[in-house]
């Protein structure tokens, strides 16, 4: 999610709100040195795709866009994009990785219930742990303190399936090992992060986590520095809409091209010394 107009905003125009731009609206960014935390101007979100069977480079592709004012908030346009995928292409991805914007428990439980989708996202400090994540370390433990591990989800009870990970070392000294059914059952509506279709803890999540969901800056920078979407002042939403458009269309002929021309990389690339340019 990138800003796609941008002004330094003036006292005077954020108080009574008359902006130049056509339903533009104070939107706020990444805090970084030397920069205004709020921008005037529109948004652009993208659900983006992975297309992991690219084997030359990190390649994902455009599926959904929404042109907003920058006001308003990712998670307002997953459910929509999702529902847009299954309208127009009918296909819905598995697993869908998002940041700290996308955490809304009651969107992500609507998502997991209505279209069979996992929203992994990472937790809020300001978040409880339940059962049967310790609150201190977050790992999944029975209640006698044996390291579980992520078994399986059902759809149909929405339950999640723990088991003891090996080595059991707690278990044979446990004064329950003679009742313990070796396998617990937790609710996933208990929290939708920690117990949804894909719990937090499970080798999957933080896989996507953190493999996956660090890719998606580098497919937002070529759109904003190789495509110069951050050198346009757009002061209307319908052009703001067409320029969106236009870069997805980029994006998608691009990432034809590379998968029905790929280029074969020469003998050695990978030990090939290269040297980094300062254009001065």
């Amino acid at each position: 999610m990138r800003p796609i107009c941008r002004r330094r905003p003036t006292n005077i125009k954020k108080d009574r709100a008359g902006f130049s731009a056509r339903q533009a609206a104070l939107g706020g960014r990444t805090v970084k040195t030397g920069r205004a935390r709020y921008f005037i101007g529109y948004k652009k979100h993208t659900l983006r795709l992975w297309l992991e069977h690219y084997p030359a480079a990190k390649l994902l592709v455009p599926l959904s866009t929404w042109a907003v004012p920058a006001n308003r908030g990712e998670v307002l346009f997953l459910y929509p994009s999702l529902r847009e995928c299954q309208r127009r292409l009918g296909w819905l991805p598995e697993w869908v990785v998002g940041d700290l914007a996308y955490v809304s428990l009651s969107t992500q439980r609507r998502i997991r219930q209505e279209l069979g989708i996992a929203v992994i996202t990472r937790m809020k400090t300001d978040m409880h742990w339940v059962p049967p994540y310790s609150s201190s370390s977050g790992e999944v433990r029975c209640p006698q303190g044996q390291r579980l591990e992520w078994s399986h989800y059902e759809p149909e009870d929405q339950t999640q399936w723990f088991t003891a990970a090996a080595p059991r070392e707690l278990c044979s000294a446990c004064w329950e090992q003679a009742q313990c059914p070796r396998e617990f059952a937790y609710p996933a509506t208990d929290h939708e992060i920690l117990l949804g279709k894909v719990p937090y803890a499970s080798k999957l999540a933080r896989h996507l986590s953190i493999r996956v969901r660090p890719w998606v800056e580098p497919a937002q920078a070529f759109e904003k520095h190789q495509l110069g979407l951050s050198q346009f002042f757009l002061n209307s939403l319908q052009l703001t809409w067409v320029m969106c458009l236009l870069a997805d269309m980029v994006v998608l002929l691009r990432a034809q091209a590379l998968l029905c021309s790929p280029q074969s990389p020469p003998p050695f690339w990978e030990l090939t010394p290269a040297q980094m340019q300062f254009p001065l």
